[in-house]
């Protein structure tokens, strides 16, 4: 009997812990040019509910900085802005009269969050 509930509570461990969250996170336009003095944006899509969305630039001397975290509404910062879309799960990165010292690369990042949509568990036939 004791035998019995040890491998029924090695089955259960086992599938807890092969919890898996599929995510798909698209930024467009893959590639942008931009002439000095014109505006533009980037947008990032994501497939599952999220708590938030981070925008970063990276500098062609590969420097790394965060330009916005943001969870709701609209944020900022001289002249880029952000805005996030919950509902319809996207991000928009905007860039007002752009600059020479613009020229980056820019990417989001997406941190989720988990619910019964969007998760499920795992399991072997």
């Amino acid at each position: 009997m004791k035998t019995q509930r040890r491998v029924l509570l090695s089955l259960l461990w086992i599938q807890i812990c092969c919890l898996r969250v599929q995510m798909k996170v698209e930024q467009s336009p893959g590639v942008l040019t931009l002439q000095e003095g014109r505006n533009s944006s980037l947008i990032c899509n994501y497939s599952i509910s999220m708590t938030s969305v981070q925008w970063f630039q990276q500098n062609p001397d590969g420097r790394l900085i965060s330009l916005f975290y943001i969870a709701s509404g609209m944020q900022q910062k001289g002249r880029l802005k952000s805005t996030i879309n919950s509902k319809e799960r996207y991000s928009q990165l905007y860039i007002r009269d752009s600059q020479p010292g613009d020229s980056a690369t820019y990417f989001c990042a997406v941190e989720t969050q988990c619910s019964a949509d969007t998760c499920s568990l795992y399991t072997k036939p």
